[in-house]
């Protein structure tokens, strides 16, 4: 569980049977009374922390988990991931470590990617691990041509920041910030990069639920149903009003969606 605590955070809500505290983390013991999980990946130059407002709109015997990407944060000193595969391999490995627990896995933008290779791992070495659905947002499927990631340069990355609308964008303007957040965000755009996925492309053996913004210039509506082709389960997909951060002020929607989700699956 050593490698679970470092790569997932759990978060809960002031109703959480964990703790009865505000919302907040706990390390990943064992809790009683928790019956399904979920697990969210962030976005380029994210962290786990952005998935933090979910927690209060979760029933309370489900499971908050947040994937902690090295080189932010707690985990500032260790350098980022070279490639997606090593995040994805890292990811799986702490899935595969937990109880067996009904699971929805969520990614965002980088995120969705790094879901969908780890699902395709799970798939590979851990079955039992598998989620019952995998959501991804904000981001055409692995097959789709990515030709418009900003240049390395530090001022094209914090303007294609800013373009997209990504929370809190003003922190960059702060150099003692800025310096501490441009390597995470250097990285995560480099392995993006370099990322090249199989080809043909791998089909992950779980139903896919494609979300997205309807003004979203780097991932528009139409290229949601990409996804279709990378599952061999059933896909559905979702466009909401908004950019490619969409998601901010609708925790609540979307934890409903994955809440529907689980209860579907377990109703089967």
């Amino acid at each position: 569980m050593q490698d679970a605590d470092r790569w997932l955070k759990r978060f809960t809500p002031a109703s959480s049977p964990a703790t009865g505290r505000t919302p907040g983390t706990a390390a990943l013991t064992p809790l009683t009374r928790i019956r399904s999980r979920v697990v969210c990946l962030p976005h380029a130059g994210g962290a786990a922390p952005a998935y933090q407002p979910w927690a209060r709109h979760l029933p309370a015997d489900t499971e908050l988990l947040a994937v902690q990407y090295p080189g932010r944060q707690e985990r500032l000193g260790e350098p980022c991931a070279d490639t997606l595969g090593e995040l994805a391999d890292a990811v799986a490995a702490a899935l595969a470590a937990l109880p067996v627990l009904p699971t929805v896995v969520f990614g965002h933008s980088m995120g969705s990617l790094v879901a969908y290779e780890t699902v395709l791992r799970l798939a590979r070495h851990a079955p039992q691990a598998l989620p019952v659905r995998l959501f991804v947002s904000g981001a055409p499927a692995p097959a789709h041509d990515r030709t418009n990631l900003p240049a390395p340069d530090d001022a094209s990355l914090l303007a294609y920041v800013r373009n997209q609308g990504a929370a809190q964008p003003e922190v960059y303007d702060i150099p003692e910030l800025r310096e501490l957040l441009m390597p995470s965000l250097r990285g995560d755009f480099a392995l993006l990069a370099r990322y090249r996925p199989a080809r043909p492309p791998a089909r992950v053996p779980v139903p896919v639920t494609a979300l997205g913004g309807d003004s979203d210039a780097g991932c528009p509506p139409e290229s949601l149903a990409t996804w279709a082709d990378a599952t061999t389960a059933d896909f559905a997909s979702r466009v909401f009003p908004g950019g490619h951060f969409y998601l901010q002020g609708r925790e609540d929607t979307l934890a409903g969606l994955v809440t529907t989700a689980l209860r579907a699956a377990a109703a089967r």
